[in-house]
């Protein structure tokens, strides 16, 4: 009985429309950079900031090569952001449920 009890489940994750959009916008293979972010995702560059800090604080991003925990505006264009490994198919998952 205790066996069946040790099993995690993990929370389904859930996005709102403009988080799924940058998640889709980031190329899960390569990642990308901020702009193109911004060009794939067709949003503003301070929303898109926004919700990209948000989720480098959850975790479900990483920045590299130096893996910031904050991007500013100024460096945002630049910064290759990429889905963090762990997140991986849960992300994908949780997009393809969309």
């Amino acid at each position: 009985m205790k066996a069946a009890c040790s099993i995690s489940l993990m929370k389904q994750m859930h996005f709102s429309g403009r988080e799924a959009s940058i998640l889709r916008a980031i190329d899960f293979a390569t990642g990308s950079v901020g702009a193109e972010i911004v060009l794939r995702s067709r949003m503003d560059a301070e929303d898109a900031l926004d919700i990209l800090n948000g989720m480098l604080d959850v975790g479900y991003i990483e920045t590299t090569p130096n893996q910031q925990t904050h991007v500013d505006r100024w460096a945002f264009s630049t910064t290759m952001f990429e889905v963090n490994p762990a997140f991986a198919h849960e992300l994908k998952k949780s997009l393809l449920r969309r």
